[in-house]
């Protein structure tokens, strides 16, 4: 009876090593990693007619290269300009998106990013009201 119970012990122990030393075994990730600053930027109240930017500030925190592969605007009065290097790792980038305030009313338009860290995909929002300037 002692045997069984230091058998199922020592099993037991062995797995848990196993597998909780799985990450070590199999070595570090291929995929990178991207801290963003803010993930959301409010423009508040912006006149028409006048473009606003905002800008996306991310890190790569990760020990391998972080590849922007594409970013895509959900409409056509957004345009997004991007790093298209490889980020190093350490290395700070931004992403500038411009919003073409033709239309007066509130906005919220997503911008997608995609890249090379293991979620894949990043939703970037840009938000606001554009307001008819008053004449004086």
């Amino acid at each position: 009876m002692k045997y069984s119970r230091l058998l199922v012990m020592t099993t037991l122990l062995s797995t848990v090593f196993l597998f909780g030393n799985f990450n070590i075994v199999s070595g570090p990730s291929d995929n990178a990693d991207i801290t963003w600053t803010i993930t959301t930027y409010d423009f508040g109240k912006i006149p028409m007619s006048k473009p606003a930017s905002a800008e996306f500030e991310f890190l790569n925190p990760s020990m391998v290269p972080l590849i922007i592969s594409s970013v895509k605007p959900s409409c056509g009065c957004t345009v997004a300009d991007y790093p298209k290097e490889p980020i190093a790792p350490g290395k700070k980038g931004k992403i500038i998106v411009g919003y073409n305030a033709a239309t007066p009313g509130q906005f919220q338009k997503s911008i997608r990013v995609q890249t090379n860290t293991a979620e894949s995909i990043t939703m970037l929002i840009i938000k606001g009201e554009v307001v008819k300037e008053q004449a004086d």
